[in-house]
């Protein structure tokens, strides 16, 4: 956007994503029995929203692939080769809204995932967006959840083993949370 940090265009306020109160998780079957946890411990981005019109927010989050954590060590060097997310030739994952729209209680916002060095568009779905608030040190704060359901293959993910019993080894259906906590820019 062409508006510089901090400056309001309207009633439009732009804030930044508060990476040490924020989350991207993941969840994914492994060995079709059970859930592998993961999160990116890394992750920055800004928002920009009209309390309004929360129809024109525009959301663009950068994601850093190489803080990728499962709690196992050599799950996350794997993951991070380029049998998955291949760090060193796609170090980030990003994404930036196209549109925002009202469904049900929260919004569906609908944007460019990029992951892979793949873009497909996805349709986020924000359960909850906070009313705004002053936190201890003067900021003024807003929280939101949302989540999707995508398929890693449609970004190039294949990579997967056969187990010995039958099935695979690392499920295709990947389900992301987004927790973030957003400070309003001076």
């Amino acid at each position: 956007m062409s508006e510089r940090r901090g400056q309001h265009r309207g009633s439009t306020m732009r804030y930044t994503i508060d990476p040490t109160h924020s989350t991207a998780e993941f969840t994914v079957r492994h060995m079709m029995i059970t859930n592998v946890r993961g999160r990116f411990g890394a992750l920055a981005g800004t928002v920009e929203l009209d309390p309004a019109h929360l129809d024109k927010a525009n959301v663009d989050v950068t994601i850093d692939a190489t803080s990728i954590d499962t709690r196992d060590e050599k799950r996350d060097a794997h993951l991070r080769s380029a049998d998955f997310f291949d760090v060193e030739h796609h170090p980030t994952l990003t994404f930036k809204s196209t549109s925002v729209a009202k469904s049900g209680d929260g919004y569906a916002v609908l944007g460019n995932l990029t992951m892979h060095g793949v873009t497909k568009e996805i349709t986020l779905t924000v359960e909850e967006l906070t009313e705004s608030g002053k936190d201890p040190w003067g900021n003024t704060r807003v929280g939101a959840s949302a989540h999707v359901k995508v398929n890693r293959k449609d970004w190039g993910l294949h990579w997967n083993a056969t187990l010995e019993a039958g099935g695979i080894l690392v499920g295709e259906q990947v389900k992301i949370a987004i927790e973030v906590s957003l400070i309003q820019a001076a």
